[in-house]
């Protein structure tokens, strides 16, 4: 089974005014920056779900998430983005339209059309419903982020290796 961990690694460094600025090396287009660590990596995951977003709106292919490497923290977009980017991913991956999806949903291409529509406010179980019927599941990963857990990239996966993260949320394929 093949699973995809939808957060991406980011590099933080520090700029010459002392800001820490937030680089995603997957998506050159994200960047963002903020005072101290805490809130560079809080603007980290709003800026990845507008790029994300962005590269839906576009046509664009949005690339997996690479290996996060020492160093690098893991970084998750909103969860309704995360679903929309797979489906988005999955979609063209599979060739469907928004009438092919609408047809296997079983409702109007209009309301398949917002689905894919990044800007659109969509249920989680409803995206779900949509990666479902394309043949891919979703699981979420709960942790708790005041205590900075750290998040392993396959649950269940002998190869245990710890990363640093943001938020996260993970979509499996079936």
């Amino acid at each position: 089974m093949q699973t995809t961990l939808y957060a991406f690694p980011a590099t933080l460094t520090r700029d010459r005014g002392g800001r820490y600025v937030v680089r995603f090396p997957d998506l050159p287009e994200a960047l963002t920056d903020g005072a101290t660590e805490a809130r560079a990596l809080m603007e980290a995951a709003d800026c990845l779900s507008e790029a994300l977003m962005s590269r839906i709106t576009d046509g664009e292919d949005i690339p997996a998430p690479s290996t996060v490497r020492r160093g690098q923290y893991q970084v998750a977009p909103d969860p309704t983005v995360a679903l929309k980017a797979a489906l988005h991913g999955v979609a063209r991956e599979q060739s469907i339209s928004a009438s092919e999806l609408g047809r296997r949903l079983r409702v109007d291409q209009k309301e398949a059309r917002r689905l894919l529509d990044p800007r659109h406010p969509s249920k989680l179980p409803r995206l779900a419903e949509a990666l479902r019927v394309l043949g891919h599941g979703v699981a979420i990963t709960l942790y708790d982020a005041s205590r900075r857990d750290r998040l392993l990239a396959v649950p269940g996966n002998p190869d245990r290796r710890a990363m640093k993260v943001g938020r996260a949320a993970r979509v499996e394929a079936r």
